[in-house]
């Protein structure tokens, strides 16, 4: 049986595997066997991060409001409550952009909120 070789093939993955280790630090973007296992762990990171990024961000918007709302006499929950009540469509995200760039028109909001209720 001929012996195959895979010359071409296995020189084009192990360049795609060191292009994407480029930047990393040491043998991890020299050599190939170790930017492999740090390329495989990068991806792997990154792939949980852009998930965990969805929530990261949520918790900050949270936050925001709530501190918002207490300056208002409410808490977050009770504010969303009140915002259901009164059919006020904002997500967290204007929420809490409002709440830090125009308090006034967050004060609006509450308030158009808490007569609803």
């Amino acid at each position: 049986m001929p012996r195959i070789k895979r010359g071409n093939v296995a020189r084009k993955r192990r360049k795609k595997i060191l292009k994407l280790a480029k930047g990393f630090r040491g043998s991890h973007s020299k050599l190939f066997r170790t930017a492999n296992q740090q390329v495989m762990k990068a991806l792997r990171n990154a792939y949980r991060d852009r998930r965990k990024r969805k929530r990261d961000f949520r918790r900050l918007w949270i936050t925001r409001i709530n501190a918002a709302a207490r300056m208002h006499g409410l808490s977050y929950s009770q504010l969303t409550g009140k915002l259901k009540k009164a059919e006020i469509g904002l997500n967290r995200k204007m929420l809490a952009q409002l709440a830090m760039l125009d308090p006034k028109a967050f004060t609006q909001v509450v308030e158009l909120a808490q007569k609803a209720d």
